[in-house]
């Protein structure tokens, strides 16, 4: 096993190797193909592609003199209008390397330039595609101003899906000689969300842990509870248990060391499994949105998630009510 950083050493280096987003993996690779792109721009979550593909098109564009031809940026570091002025506008007015047809700038996160500093890449991106192509990344859309989205191609990623993320797995268990049990690798797929960045990290300590690889090493590394353990907390609430599910989820909290905004999101899914009608689960669904508020407004933890397994509580004794009577 070696000391890499696995989301370095298993990053896709060609089309055929990248993960999920087939759709665009095709519509992207036809354009690079032509060797005429457009300016291009990948909105979605974190880890699902992105950086990875715009790697990818450079490295099929320029092949060895790819990184002579590529400025990467990363706008959440570099953020302000100079780095458009300075960095970025210095880089774009010279030539390509070789017989290459342009240079490409790939800016990631740009949702986290300010407007100003958008205002003026909108300005370079209309005084230089002579010369250069821009791939931009970001988490949102909606926070890129429209004269930059309309001058760009807008593909959508989404999070990999279990198939995706089991593909990826077999390959890296394969090639590291591990040991990954069944209950496992879905206890991967539901700590990593579809995220194939927070998947491989999340691989990686486990196998500093040993070549065999179990649910509990996984969740144990996630910092996660098991979904059943939250299904025990809220199921005793809802038996009118009150103070037996209190002291489960205190106990569920310090055995697996989550903060109080950890544990109301995996509450939020949990909640879907309880055996309780539709309105129930959907005013269960409302208190829990209310409790990660206020624990993101830095209330204090254990007195909302006190709060919110009251209201649990009083679900079940209503319900217990509506079935007496």
């Amino acid at each position: 096993m070696t000391s890499a950083i696995w989301i370095e050493k298993y990053r896709p280096k060609s089309f055929a190797e990248i993960q999920g987003q087939k759709d665009i993996i095709r519509r992207v690779e036809a354009l690079v193909r032509q060797k005429n792109i457009p300016h291009l721009l990948f909105t979605g979550p974190a880890g699902v592609g992105k950086t990875t593909l715009a790697l990818v098109v450079a490295r099929t564009l320029f092949g060895e003199e790819w990184r002579n031809n590529v400025l990467e940026l990363n706008a959440s570091d570099e953020r302000g209008i100079d780095v458009i002025r300075s960095k970025v506008k210095d880089f774009a007015r010279t030539r390509a390397m070789g017989d290459a047809p342009f240079k490409i700038i790939y800016l990631d996160e740009c949702d986290a330039l300010t407007r100003e500093a958008q205002q003026a890449l909108r300005r370079t991106m209309e005084n230089y595609s002579q010369t250069t192509r821009f791939v931009l990344s970001a988490n949102y859309s909606s926070k890129i101003i429209d004269p930059i989205q309309s001058r760009c191609a807008m593909f959508r990623f989404k999070p990999l899906d279990k198939a995706e993320i089991f593909r990826i797995i077999s390959r890296i268990q394969a090639d590291e000689g591990l040991s990954v049990t069944d209950k496992a690798k879905d206890a991967l797929y539901e700590a990593c969300e579809g995220d194939c960045r927070k998947l491989e990290n999340l691989l990686q300590s486990c196998a500093s842990m040993g070549n065999e690889i179990d649910e509990e090493t996984v969740f144990s590394m996630a910092s996660m509870a098991r979904p059943t353990d939250i299904l025990i907390v809220l199921q005793l609430a809802l038996d009118n248990k009150f103070v037996e599910a209190r002291s489960q989820l205190l106990k569920v909290m310090v055995d697996y060391g989550l903060a109080g905004i950890d544990i109301i999101k995996q509450i939020q899914k949990a909640i879907l499994d309880l055996p309780v009608d539709g309105r129930k689960k959907m005013k269960l669904m409302s208190a829990c949105g209310e409790c990660e508020f206020r624990l993101s407004e830095g209330s204090d933890e254990y007195v909302q998630l006190e709060a919110f397994l009251a209201k649990v509580t009083l679900a079940g004794m209503k319900a217990g009510k509506d079935e007496g009577d």
